[in-house]
């Protein structure tokens, strides 16, 4: 798992945000990107126009919201093969995602 906490200066807010992205204070493009993830990752058949639609509103074009779906269906792919195959977290990492040493 990449640590959230390397692309965010603010290690409180990434951390937040590992826990529970509701409760960061993200801008309305990352709310956006994390309920269509939340929703593409929980419920994938449940995803329709209605979805791609709000990721437009937010100001994200076609070409963004590909990268983040194939981003997005990556991650998802390659956790449940490790889940799949048994392999166990990180010792490093807390259940919640979190780094032991923070």
């Amino acid at each position: 798992m990449h640590d959230l906490r390397a692309e965010i200066a603010d290690h409180s807010q990434a951390d937040r945000i590992a826990i529970d992205w509701r409760t960061a204070d993200l801008d309305p493009v990352d709310v956006a990107l994390c309920e269509y993830t939340e929703k593409l990752t929980l419920t994938p058949a449940a995803v329709g126009p209605e979805d791609i639609e709000g990721l437009r509103s937010v100001g994200l074009d076609d070409q963004g919201i590909t990268s983040a779906t194939q981003v997005i269906a990556y991650f998802n792919y390659i956790n449940r093969i490790a889940e799949g195959l048994g392999v166990p977290m990180e010792v490093w990492l807390h259940d919640d995602g979190t780094r032991r040493d923070a």
